[in-house]
């Protein structure tokens, strides 16, 4: 059984495009796969400077995780505190880490271009994510295409680090997500919590509903045919239920014959996100109300991660001439 490790900053409310995104993979993945998720709470501190707030975040992504589906059972699921040998291999990973290989990073151009200081926890956060995937010996690692420098740089750095010391580090494979296409938020653009176009499956539904008939659609008429796939509606619902369900099918043959108009089609979408997610939802209020489980999930996840993470860092250690 292949090992599976991937993390998730603590940045805010999980939203729909965070799901259909990567967590829905998840869930589909721990049921044949040795799945390990963490929350990488020591790359958020790259932006978060609210103490009380990163707690927060913390604990809802932990909830909103297994409501979503990850079962606990199935999927070690940790906090990147939890296992502080990460950051032991990471200095071990930087001591071998050319510094044109973090130039060339174009993540955190990226962020940079968008406002984030350009600390240097930021410029070398690719060596802190390349050795939260070596420490724990994964095999694959899901990400979507825009993210496949990061497990290139993370080959390499095992690859550079293999070559002084030894066959120390697996070398992971990248496993790209199939793209639901990228799911765009109610404005059109990328859903993302930085443009405050976000779709949370966890609202109350007036809200909810309100917030879904706000999405931009163009001018044409009830009677009009009209192109699925250029819909933020259509796009958002094809996102979440797949391509070739058939309410997907059925609402595309909507869109193209017209009849429909776009309230019709907003309405359509807001019943199948509170039908999705009826389990979660309620699953989600059960553990809000039990910080007990919550915390002992944490406890579980993390001794699994620790016992091979303990391993490869003795290796690592001991190679290195430590």
């Amino acid at each position: 059984m292949k090992r599976v490790l991937s993390g998730l900053q603590p940045s805010g409310q999980l939203h729909v495009g965070n799901y259909a995104g990567a967590i829905q993979q998840f869930v589909q993945l721990q049921d044949s796969h040795e799945m390990y998720v963490f929350i990488a709470s020591y790359h958020a501190l790259t932006s978060s400077r609210d103490a009380n707030e990163l707690r927060q975040n913390i604990r809802q992504v932990v909830i909103d995780y297994v409501a979503f589906g990850l079962d606990p059972a199935k999927t070690n699921i940790y906090l990147q505190q939890d296992v502080p040998q990460v950051t032991e291999l990471s200095w071990l990973l930087s001591c071998i880490c050319p510094k044109h290989m973090m130039d060339k990073a174009t993540s955190y151009k990226d962020k940079v271009a968008k406002g984030l200081a350009a600390s240097i926890g930021l410029y070398t956060y690719p060596v802190l994510q390349a050795a939260d995937i070596l420490a724990v010996d994964a095999d694959l690692v899901p990400v979507g295409e825009d993210q496949r420098q990061h497990i290139e740089i993370t080959r390499d750095l095992a690859s550079k680090f293999n070559h002084y010391y030894g066959d120390v580090f697996k070398l992971p494979d990248a496993m790209i997500r199939e793209e639901a296409g990228v799911v765009p938020g109610v404005d059109g653009q990328k859903m993302s919590k930085s443009y405050g176009n976000t779709l949370d499956p966890f609202m109350d539904e007036k809200p909810l509903r309100k917030r879904i008939m706000k999405i931009k659609t163009d001018s044409l008429g009830v009677d009009d045919p009209k192109d699925p796939d250029t819909c933020t509606v259509y796009q958002i619902f094809r996102a979440l239920a797949g391509p070739d369900s058939e309410q997907t099918q059925a609402l595309a043959s909507r869109y193209r014959n017209g009849g429909m108009g776009y309230g019709e089609a907003k309405q359509t979408l807001f019943e199948f996100i509170l039908e999705h997610f009826r389990d979660a939802r309620s699953k989600r209020l059960e553990l809000t109300n039990d910080p007990g489980y919550i915390e002992q999930v944490l406890k579980d996840g993390a001794e699994a991660a620790n016992k091979i993470i303990g391993n490869v860092t003795d290796r690592a250690r001991k190679a290195a001439g430590l």
